[in-house]
């Protein structure tokens, strides 16, 4: 058994060398992945500040275009509308002078008109010297036409039924 024993020995050392070695091995791993973990972690880092510094850039060159699309905007709805107020103010000055042109008479019309008032202004002068501002009136029940007469003035036919106007 003294050989066994040796050679248990011997085995339980070799298996403790192998056991180290495994443990120095797996130690070794260990950093090694640590380490490699590390660089992965800055890795993702400098990956996720890359995305981030991308999406940045153009988050900002969106706002950059929204910005100058909003100035487009701007810039069409004052041109409108100065364009609806200017049409609004032609019509404005448009429609009235359109209503009297309808409305008012020609030049034609007023020079006819006034030749029509100066023709009736001269009948109405020459009824008022032959008996035009008689004053009559309807009288009674009948409502007959009656005038108002001189009753100084004397009496003229051959019955003496024709009397004098007042104011002739």
């Amino acid at each position: 058994m003294a050989a066994g024993s040796a050679e248990d020995t011997v085995q339980a050392g070799l298996l403790m060398e192998a056991a180290q070695a495994q443990q120095s091995l797996a130690a070794t791993a260990l950093e090694r992945l640590h380490a490699h973990t590390a660089g992965l972690d800055a890795v993702v880092r400098e990956e996720i500040r890359g995305t981030l510094l991308e999406e940045m850039h153009a988050l900002g060159q969106d706002a950059r275009r929204a910005a100058e699309a909003l100035r487009r905007l701007q810039c069409i709805a004052g041109l409108r509308l100065t364009l609806w107020s200017i049409t609004i103010m032609c019509l404005s000055a448009v429609l009235p002078l359109a209503i009297a042109w309808w409305v008012l008479p020609s030049r034609a019309d007023l020079t006819v008109l006034l030749e029509r008032r100066d023709d009736l202004a001269g009948n109405i002068a020459r009824l008022a010297r032959q008996g035009g501002n008689l004053d009559l009136r309807h009288c009674g029940a009948q409502r007959r036409l009656c005038v108002r007469v001189d009753r100084g003035a004397p009496s003229y036919g051959q019955g003496g039924d024709f009397l004098v106007v007042k104011g002739y």
